[in-house]
């Protein structure tokens, strides 16, 4: 028996196993299939992309309709529609409500208030992910982490390519089998493009420039491509495995 759910907190690790180590994270209204229970754990999988693993119980929300997307790097969930009013909690980008109406500036969710200018609607996907990932420059980096609290290199592309609509993978290898179409060596890079080694991945900004999450610099940085390149195989993980190229950004 299964059954489709919604998270219900800001943020949740996805553990391999009940009170095991994080694999992914989880952001508020995205719809997960749960597939079992166990202790207090729900084991699920997220629609999005397949992935699965267990999150607690109590933090699973109902099934219900998302029509909006934080779009700003994060955001503050108020009980009311006023900023001096101590927020509920922080949003970060990616997270997903049900927008009810609309009072000033500030737009009414189920869970409560956000400010109306760093949410977007669902049906206006971006076009552009590096911008996108870039919002997020500075962010600490995290291993499995999916949000603007901390990210790893494949939570970047996945949150930007979903911002987008364009489907992700969760993980940097089913993400460099599963994204775009490869490009020649000798094809010249372009804003959009993505650079994959062993284990890694990162946005090309120019032809010149990266911009990823990476445990050199433990943050989400840009980087000279070319320095990128030979830093990362000095360091024993080896050369580019791929170059792919998604769909044009405008």
């Amino acid at each position: 028996m299964t059954d489709t759910r919604l998270i219900g907190w800001p943020l949740v690790d996805l553990s391999r196993a009940p009170n095991g180590p994080r694999d992914r994270q989880l952001l508020m209204g995205e719809a997960v299939i749960v597939t079992g229970q166990r202790n207090g754990w729900a084991e699920l999988r997220a629609r999005s992309d397949g992935y699965p693993g267990f999150v607690p119980e109590a933090a699973l929300g109902r099934d219900a309709p998302v029509t909006h997307r934080v779009s700003a790097r994060a955001t503050h969930l108020y009980p009311a529609p006023d900023v001096k009013t101590p927020e509920r909690a922080l949003l970060s980008l990616g997270a997903q409500l049900e927008v009810l109406d609309e009072t000033g500036r500030f737009a009414r969710t189920r869970q409560g208030f956000v400010p109306r200018a760093h949410l977007s609607p669902l049906e206006a996907p971006e076009t552009d992910p590096v911008a996108v990932a870039a919002r997020l420059v500075g962010t600490p980096y995290l291993w499995g982490g999916n949000s603007a609290l901390g990210i790893d290199c494949s939570g970047l592309v996945q949150m930007a390519c979903l911002a987008c609509a364009i489907p992700c993978p969760g993980d940097s290898a089913e993400q460099q089998a599963a994204l775009g179409t490869p490009l020649p060596e000798t094809a010249p890079l372009a804003r959009g493009d993505l650079l994959f080694w062993r284990g890694h991945v990162a946005w090309v900004v120019d032809p010149d420039t990266l911009l990823h999450a990476n445990a050199h610099d433990m943050a989400v940085a840009y980087e000279p491509l070319r320095d990128a390149i030979a830093r990362i195989e000095a360091q024993g993980d080896g050369p580019v495995t791929a170059r792919k190229r998604l769909r044009a950004v405008a």
